[in-house]
């Protein structure tokens, strides 16, 4: 694969917040008297607020960002166990050695996902694209056109790293390349997709004269 630029997810492909996650979920499930693993079978890679607006139908706005606001204050303050998933820091440093641009494209907000890169030990990013930049969350593609265009490329000239199915989706909305990492099995459009990976410590990026080259390790 050759690209010009790369869109990671965060959650899930370049962290383990996994746990985190779904204490927050879960203890809001219970709060609300909903079954917590509808609730977590429903939210991965979306925003937040996208997942509120599903299991509160009815709700006034004001009333869904209240428990928005809360529940981010939740996940905020607890990066217990959140680290940086194998070959996640060490081939974002390589990009950096090679400046080749790179974005973070999360469906957290500013203190979610602030919280979990630092604690995952990872480089700042130039573009961090959080939920608050984009009024249609993922599977749509806004997220990822907008990281694109932060980053002055074409879509087609990126490759957009993702776990979730929600995130896969929005990837190839866009048009751009997509590699998933870790996806389920049962991913719609898994078949279309770029390269499919276990771990990011599978790959290698090497410059070239047109941008980066992402060679496969085994």
């Amino acid at each position: 694969m050759e690209c010009k630029g790369f869109l990671f997810d965060l959650d899930g492909t370049l962290v383990d917040s996994l746990p985190a996650v779904e204490r927050a979920w879960i203890g809001w499930a219970q709060s609300r008297g909903i079954s917590p693993a509808e609730v977590l079978d429903f939210i991965h890679g979306k925003q937040a607020i996208t997942s509120l607006r599903h299991f509160m139908p009815g709700a006034s706005d004001a009333e869904l960002q209240a428990e928005f606001l809360a529940l981010e204050q939740v996940e905020a303050n607890d990066t217990d166990g959140v680290t940086a998933l194998p070959g996640a820091v060490a081939l974002l440093e390589r990009l950096n050695n090679l400046s080749i641009p790179w974005a973070i494209v999360t469906s957290g907000s500013v203190p979610v996902a602030s919280a979990r890169r630092a604690a995952g030990g990872l480089p700042l990013p130039e573009v961090f694209i959080t939920c608050e930049q984009v009024k249609h969350g993922k599977p749509q593609p806004d997220a990822y056109l907008l990281g694109a265009e932060r980053l002055g490329l074409a879509p087609a000239d990126c490759i957009v790293v993702e776990d979730a199915p929600a995130g896969i989706l929005s990837g190839l909305a866009a048009g751009c390349q997509v590699i998933a990492v870790n996806a389920p099995s049962d991913t719609p459009k898994l078949a279309q997709v770029d390269l499919v990976l276990s771990s990011l410590a599978q790959i290698r990026v090497d410059s070239t004269a047109q941008g980066a080259r992402v060679v496969r390790l085994d």
